[in-house]
């Protein structure tokens, strides 16, 4: 007996996917009379016609996640390092660095604003190659 269409409308009706949708085999003469909307919702009242729970996601691919993050060795390394890690970015993150270090120091009254203006332009003249060198830097200043 061909149900195909009942289970169809059936998801219709409970408004789930026709993956979702039981139907028991207890009821199959039921359900092989059953035609319209009607009376599959009697049928759905009666627990005939079930919904199946949502199935969870998969932790597999999570584990593939945890498993590429091993393949990162210098053999499986593709491209330059200026194309895996850029200039740019580079330079972004250690003059922000660099910049947020010397606002603090301001703030603690650590340097003035005299000598935080030439160490504002310093940085961004390129002069301050790391914030160990900035360190040297206001160590020398504030002798």
């Amino acid at each position: 007996m061909n149900l195909t269409s009942k289970k169809y409308l059936a998801s219709k009706i409970l408004k789930v996917g026709v993956s979702r949708v039981i139907l028991n085999p207890n009821y199959s003469e039921e359900l092989s009379e059953a035609i319209t909307r009607a009376s599959l919702r009697s049928l759905i009242k009666d627990k005939a016609i079930e919904v199946a729970p949502k199935r969870g996601v998969s932790k597999g691919r999570l584990r593939i996640k945890s498993v590429k993050k091993r393949k990162r060795g210098v053999g499986s390394r593709e491209g330059t390092k200026g194309s895996r890690n850029n200039k740019k970015t580079q330079w972004m993150r250690k003059v922000r660095a660099q910049r947020t270090r010397i606002k603090l120091l301001r703030d603690r009254g650590v340097i003035t604003n005299e000598t935080f203006g030439s160490l504002y332009t310093q940085i961004k003249g390129g002069q301050v190659r790391s914030l160990r060198h900035l360190s040297n830097i206001v160590k020398e200043v504030s002798k």
